[in-house]
């Protein structure tokens, strides 16, 4: 049995005249510039995602040492009585915000070194460490300290110390 139709055999493939397309062509050229835009878009989504990390984590440091500053009163009252100068309780209080936020980079930067591993070994694809990531994700954790940490230092130093040897 055999059906009938109105296309003639050699109009198959063919589009008729006011027809839409239903195929579409690509080039390389094409394909790759649509991978490196895609490229670009999760490169900029996660630096996004980073500078909220970032201000997150500074935002704790920032706390934490405020909440130090604020219980250690006396005992900056009592170096500054002593002979301390502003410098050194800015000093002091700077280094222990790079030192908490160097902990904590060391700490992301062991999580991330396993979790690559593991993805590594789960997706069964190398895993490319670079040494100079690494540092700059070191260096970034030291300059978030510094930043976020340098209000709670200057507060600090520029407590009065016969009002800092005062509060209970």
């Amino acid at each position: 049995m055999q059906v009938e139709t109105d296309v003639d055999e050699a109009d198959i493939g063919r589009l008729r005249a006011g027809q839409e397309n239903d195929f579409w062509m690509c080039n390389q050229a094409e394909a790759l510039e649509r991978r490196a835009e895609s490229s670009r878009t999760m490169s900029l989504l996660l630096a996004a995602v980073a500078s909220v990390s970032l201000m997150v984590g500074g935002i704790g440091i920032m706390n934490i040492m405020i909440v130090s500053v604020t219980e250690r009163t006396r005992e900056i009252g009592l170096r500054m009585a002593v002979g301390a100068r502003k410098r050194d309780i800015l000093m002091q209080f700077l280094t222990e915000a790079v030192a908490l936020s160097m902990i904590g980079g060391l700490i992301g930067i062991l999580l991330g070194i396993a979790g690559a591993m593991v993805f590594s070994a789960i997706g069964d694809w190398p895993a490319i460490l670079q040494p100079s990531a690494i540092g700059i994700a070191f260096t970034v954790s030291a300059a978030v300290g510094i930043f976020f940490g340098f209000y709670p230092a200057r507060k600090a130093s520029r407590l009065d110390p016969i009002d800092a040897l005062r509060r209970e």
